[in-house]
């Protein structure tokens, strides 16, 4: 997602890669917003992610992270100008489901975001 965000690219293959389900969708739709309002984002986040749980346990197919991630240097800017378009970054509280796939490969299949300063 840092990467498909320095352009907006909402098509980014590479989305797919890492999402699928509501996941994808939620990501392709702010990535197209930030598209049409002319806005990309620079820099990187900083994540610190852990395992809340795994099921079933003995093989999983299903686990839940917990993260406070750091949004301090990840920034979206105005593409025409390069001006700084968001009131700054800081931590906040993510959930992510990630699957197991058909294929072998983990995918995010669900996440919310919480507000900043919410961990």
């Amino acid at each position: 997602m840092a990467q498909a965000g320095t352009t907006s690219d909402w098509n980014s293959p590479k989305l797919a890669q890492h999402a699928t389900g509501d996941a994808l969708s939620a990501i392709s739709r702010s990535m197209y917003a930030d598209h049409l309002n002319g806005l990309v984002t620079k820099g990187e986040p900083r994540n610190y992610p852990k395992v809340t749980s795994a099921t079933p346990a003995e093989n999983p197919t299903t686990v839940m992270i917990s993260d406070c991630g750091d949004s301090t240097h990840w920034l979206k800017y105005r593409r025409d100008t390069g001006k700084l378009a968001d009131e700054g970054g800081g931590r906040r509280a993510i959930t992510a489901e990630v699957t197991k796939q058909v294929s072998g490969s983990w995918k995010v299949t669900r996440f919310a975001v919480e507000g900043l300063g919410s961990c």
